[in-house]
């Protein structure tokens, strides 16, 4: 926990005698977790004169947040849930629990997810999209000890939205829902399939010869590989039984138990949905 203890620092007066106080505040120190990077970009730019918060370390997914917490000690570690090979929740439950403070920041706002997080020992959740403003304040409640408030839902910051995470946040709280793990190489290679379907609705006409291509040239892979990863996460989701959910997930009855979709079926159905949601 910060302590925020007083020290006493002269100031001269008018007559140039230092005969008043002000305090001395030691800052919080924060560590940021985001497979976001433009969100870190920002978070990184807000606070980097904080008088009160400094940002100690960054990190993109959940293994490479266990080695920064070790590294740097933060007081609090502002964390998101949904990242790829360890999820936030697999962060809390195999950090050591000692000094550091979390705050949780997701778009998953179920009631599951939130009462997860405090069970694992978060401090405060809050709800995408949310302001540095309202943000600062829930760091500086964990940091001190306080109470935390109810769950914090806040309106996006005016100078920015963020529409590729928005659109990248619907697309996991749907694989949440459907059984796709995040922690599978497919995970990936499906939310880049179903973005890129959004931003160019013609390439699922060409999805061998663009769509596998432009996935396997941003992960420095092949296209093959980007087939058969994606291939297999929806096996994952059949194979877990959640195929109602996926039913439900459209408003009809569109797939069984025997009959899977296609990559490409899977990929369009799901970007048409969110199109159509004014993705």
């Amino acid at each position: 926990m910060v302590d925020f203890s007083q020290e006493e620092t002269p100031v001269p007066n008018s007559r140039g005698r230092r005969s008043k106080t002000m305090d001395k505040i030691t800052k919080i120190k924060v560590l940021f977790v985001d497979d976001n990077a433009e969100l870190i970009e920002e978070a990184q730019k807000y606070y980097e004169k904080h008088p009160q918060i400094e940002v100690v370390g960054v990190a993109f997914d959940g293994i490479e947040a266990l080695e920064m917490l070790n590294r740097t000690k933060p007081d609090v570690m502002v964390l998101d849930v949904v990242m790829p090979n360890l999820d936030g929740f697999g962060v809390m439950e195999r950090m050591d629990k000692g000094a550091t403070r979390i705050v949780v920041i997701s778009a998953l706002c179920q009631e599951n997810f939130i009462n997860k997080a405090m069970r694992l020992g978060a401090s405060n959740y809050m709800v995408k999209p949310f302001d540095f403003g309202s943000l600062t304040e829930r760091i500086k409640d964990s940091a001190t000890g306080e109470i935390p408030p109810p769950v914090t839902v806040s309106a996006p910051p005016v100078s920015r939205t963020y529409r590729n995470r928005s659109i990248d946040e619907k697309i996991s709280n749907i694989f949440i829902s459907v059984g796709i793990p995040p922690h599978i190489r497919g995970y990936q290679y499906l939310r880049e399939a179903i973005r890129l379907a959004i931003e160019t609705p013609d390439i699922i006409g060409a999805i061998t010869k663009k769509l596998y291509p432009s996935i396997a040239e941003k992960y420095t892979t092949s296209a093959a590989k980007v087939e058969r990863s994606i291939r297999h996460a929806i096996e994952v989701s059949w194979n877990r039984g959640k195929i109602e959910n996926i039913n439900t997930l459209f408003g009809i009855k569109v797939y069984n138990q025997h009959d899977r979709p296609t990559n490409g079926e899977f990929i369009a159905l799901l970007a048409d949905k969110m199109l159509l949601e004014g993705a």
